[in-house]
């Protein structure tokens, strides 16, 4: 087998450290081309669909890209921001802050982000790396509850990658963080702030994206992380067992997937005479199509049109101080062993490379 043209070993070269925050990923335009060949790497996943290969290529090429591309295009469209993506976004940025909190603790590493499927590639990303002389690399999955279809598709990546390369990094995944202190404190936070501007709704619901319940019954864990992060931050919140609830959204196909479903569980509660619901998605650390559109548009209808009055959308995350402190945390925790403490040559080119910035900065102002 033929490997990857790799930069050429020198002896006493330093050792650096990275991070890679890894997300699911999406389409590079709001337009059903750029939305088919996402939908296309994304469905071809073995992780994602787990049905016979010459079965299922026929059912995607043949009906479903040539269906959905256009459909999910729309709703891309709906979400879109002038920066582009949110869910790419809200990463990079989380990325981004995440380094300098990691720098601020005195950890000498590179932070990127990259996404499963769509750009930035996983592959690029590692590819960037190797380039840039990392030869350990921690891997930080996106997703706080581990599920097959998604952190698990990430190591399948990552290891198929290494496959191809001669000089393989020490490398460490991250499983999940679903019950971590730091991440439910972030939920709890988020819930807080936004009550206190809002007030509170009669419940709290808390919509996990779905999976197939067959993976639950072969042995997935996703269903049971679940619902422990639910009794968590429903006990930091003091929330009873009436005030909470959990619900799994994005179905696909016609096979049962877990169970209850949240938008007709949202429209039985308007029906039955809930006046006001809060809806989180904390399976999403990124707002994104599912959690913008899917929920806080769609979902809502959904509710108003069934007889409730108040609908509010808790957001992610996203870029809240106290989730890129948790974030934090989670990483240098799993980094420890590591020496992640930078030489005195890092810390002076770290120096020259922050001042050049702070001129560049000011140069552009300047020229405003």
């Amino acid at each position: 087998m033929a490997f990857n043209k790799a930069p050429q070993y020198t002896h006493g070269s330093p050792v650096k450290t990275a991070v890679v925050l890894v997300n699911l990923g999406t389409p590079d335009q709001p337009d059903a081309p750029s939305v088919r060949r996402y939908l296309k790497q994304f469905l071809s996943d073995p992780r994602v669909v787990e049905i016979p290969r010459a079965i299922w290529w026929l059912i995607l090429n043949g009906i479903i890209l040539p269906i959905r591309a256009s459909k999910s295009a729309a709703k891309y469209a709906l979400i879109w921001t002038k920066e582009g993506s949110p869910l790419k976004v809200h990463t990079g940025k989380q990325a981004m802050l995440l380094r300098g909190q990691l720098g601020e603790q005195g950890h000498a590493v590179k932070v990127e982000y990259a996404m499963s499927y769509g750009n930035p590639s996983l592959p690029d990303v590692l590819n960037k790396l190797q380039t840039d002389g990392c030869d350990r690399i921690l891997i930080v999955p996106a997703y706080p509850q581990y599920s097959a279809t998604t952190t698990a598709s990430i190591f399948d990546a990552v290891t198929s990658h290494y496959r191809k390369v001669r000089n393989v990094p020490e490398l460490r995944f991250i499983k999940h963080y679903h019950d971590d202190a730091a991440y439910i404190n972030a939920l709890r936070n988020t819930v807080q702030a936004h009550w206190d501007v809002n007030g509170r709704g009669e419940k709290l619901v808390l919509s996990f994206h779905g999976v197939p319940k067959r993976t639950l019954m072969l042995g997935d864990p996703y269903h049971c992380e679940c619902y422990k992060t639910a009794r968590l931050l429903g006990q930091e919140l003091g929330l009873s067992k009436d005030e909470l609830l959990v619900t799994f959204q994005s179905r696909f196909g016609k096979a049962e997937w877990l169970q209850p479903y949240t938008a007709p569980t949202l429209m039985q509660l308007a029906k039955d005479g809930l006046k006001r619901v809060d809806v989180m998605c904390p399976g999403f650390t990124s707002d994104c199509l599912e959690t913008l559109e899917e929920i806080s548009l769609e979902a809502k209808h959904d509710f108003l049109e069934a007889g409730g009055k108040e609908f509010h959308y808790i957001a992610c995350v996203n870029e809240d101080p106290g989730w890129i402190a948790g974030l934090a945390e989670i990483t240098a925790r799993h980094l420890q062993g590591w020496p992640t403490r930078p030489t005195e040559a890092e810390k002076t080119e770290e120096i020259i490379q922050l001042g050049i910035a702070a001129n560049a900065a000011k140069q552009l102002g300047a020229a405003r």
